[in-house]
Parts: structure tokens; sequence; C-alpha cells
């Protein structure tokens, strides 16, 4: 199997691209978005992350079978967002008891 050379001016790209989105975390953090501010955040951080497998963990220039071990990881934390989410948000459904005062003291 042959190694692909990737250039030093890629790499000073993702670096950058990579301070950049760093750079607008911050700035958008000083921000009150309401609802989309998780929204926002976790698509900025994918977006980090997709650089850095990408390209410093080389997955770009990998085999196919690279390729679906590095989808079967993303699936998994999809599925662990989609958990987490699900507890979150639906912890005001049920309403919480008074204890068995009945709540008069």
């Amino acid at each position: 199997m042959s190694q692909h050379i990737v250039p030093m001016r890629v790499y000073f790209v993702i670096f950058f691209s990579l301070l950049i989105l760093t750079a607008v975390t911050v700035w958008v953090a000083f921000f009150d978005l309401g609802a989309v501010n998780d929204a926002v955040a976790l698509g900025i951080a994918t977006t980090k992350a997709m650089l850095v497998i990408l390209y410093f963990m080389h997955v770009r220039y990998s085999s196919k079978l690279t390729w679906i071990f590095a989808a079967t990881g993303f699936l998994f934390l999809i599925i662990l967002l989609a958990f987490t989410l699900s507890d979150v948000l639906t912890r005001d459904w049920i309403p919480v008891s008074a204890g068995w005062g009945g709540g008069a003291q």
C-alpha cells in the first residue's frame, strides 16, 4: 500500500481553520441565541472534529474500511447524543410530587 504525501500547506490551512473555528466558538459563546446555542456549539465542534479526523488522522486518504470504522464512531456518537438529549429534554414532562405530606406544613 502506497503512502499519500500531503503538502505542508494543507496542514497549515487546516490548522488555521481550526484556530478560526475556535475563535468563532468563543465569539458565539458571548451571544444569547436561545435554544440554538447548543446546536451552534455542536455544529462548530463537529466541523472541527471532522477536520481533525479527515486530515490529521489521514482518514481522507485511507481505505474504505477505515472510512467505515470512522463512520461507525460517528454513528455511536449520534446515538449517545440522542439518548442524552432525550433524557434532558423530557425531564419536565413528569411533575415532581410534593412528597408524603402533600405539601401542607
